[in-house]
């Protein structure tokens, strides 16, 4: 069946169609993304250092109609042969969110297609699927972006229990705001990740984002503060550190502390599961990825993560966790509404 996915949950609108199928054993049978646009507005936010809110909504607007007409066209498809249209209604910011909401409504409605709501969390984790089609629950999830840091058991392809996540900030915002800082281009989380393969991860001594005692737990803003008492002492002193040292001291901090997170939730729901999945926007952060790669070897279980252009926001995820939540019979009507935060 085809799904039209929608994304608008920050500042990339993206609408695309998924063809997914099971065999009647329930094993994976069809997992083709048929296309998948985006239109980033990375270029427009740069100008301010992170997304505003205000500007991202209008140029959903503007965007959302030209670029389903393009993921239909490159498709091959038409509105009539769609069984489905997914679109994201949270968490994320309530005006973007709004404008993917109501247009797919829309198009839903007066078409006379299935409507399908999807948590944007489910979504990244559905990524794994249009990576390695074989993927099947049970399995843990680490969602890394930029709002969340949480650590899931996936039970079944729609069912998410959460046993860890952040307490403050979230691991993208915090590579994004140091990154900022030290004068790396917006994201500044991406070139922060290139700029620490050429410092001293030991340079220096930050604290760990891992929570300390029996939890699953992350709290970076602590980590983020030290990282900044250290830049802005340096700079009362007129003296220079080196921002490569501070780079991968500060990405070392951050992998080490959802290393040991991830490590503790594995021994913790050890009883069958035998794969990890790593998602989310920071889940491309090449540092994250060789280090849970690394402990999933240690251990012998299943390392999989979606490609990189897969782990940002995109409508193909989206339209993937459609496709589950549509065999699970969960459909909308025209009262949907979207939600800033992670339940509706």
């Amino acid at each position: 069946m085809y799904i039209l996915g929608m994304e608008s949950s920050c500042d990339e609108t993206s609408v695309a169609v998924v063809e997914m199928a099971d065999a009647p054993d329930g094993t994976p049978a069809q997992r083709t993304i048929k296309s998948n646009i985006v239109a980033s507005q990375i270029e427009t936010h740069r100008l301010y250092g992170g997304v505003v809110p205000e500007i991202a909504s209008r140029a959903h607007i503007e965007a959302i109609s030209r670029i389903t007409k393009e993921a239909l066209n490159e498709a091959g498809l038409t509105l009539g042969q769609i069984d489905a249209i997914a679109a994201t209604t949270h968490p994320g910011l309530i005006g973007a969110l709004l404008v993917g909401v109501n247009f797919a409504k829309s198009l839903a409605y007066a078409n006379r297609i299935p409507l399908i709501s999807v948590n944007h969390i489910h979504g990244h984790v559905a990524a794994a699927y249009l990576t390695e089609p074989m993927l099947m629950p049970p399995y843990l999830a680490v969602v890394v972006s930029g709002g969340h840091t949480s650590l899931y058991l996936v039970e079944d392809y729609t069912t998410f229990h959460e046993i860890g996540a952040t307490r403050d900030d979230a691991a993208g915002e915090a590579f994004d705001k140091v990154g900022r800082v030290i004068g790396m281009p917006y994201p500044g989380g991406a070139a922060l990740d290139k700029l620490a393969y050429e410092g001293d991860p030991k340079a220096f001594p930050l604290p760990s984002p891992a929570v300390q005692g029996d939890n699953l737990d992350f709290s970076f803003s602590g980590l983020k503060t030290a990282a900044l008492n250290i830049i802005n002492s340096a700079s009362q002193k007129g003296e220079t550190i080196s921002r490569a040292d501070l780079a991968a001291s500060y990405t070392q901090a951050i992998v080490q502390g959802i290393v040991k997170k991830t490590d503790q939730a594995l021994t913790a729901a050890a009883k069958g599961v035998d794969t990890l999945v790593l998602a989310g926007g920071v889940a491309a952060n090449s540092h994250i990825r060789s280090a849970l790669s690394r402990l999933c070897e240690r251990r012998g279980i299943r390392f999989v993560v979606p490609e990189r252009g897969l782990c940002g926001d995109n409508a193909a995820m989206i339209a993937a966790a459609g496709y589950f939540e549509y065999q699970k019979g969960n459909f909308a009507d025209t009262s949907l509404n979207a939600s800033a935060s992670d339940y509706v």
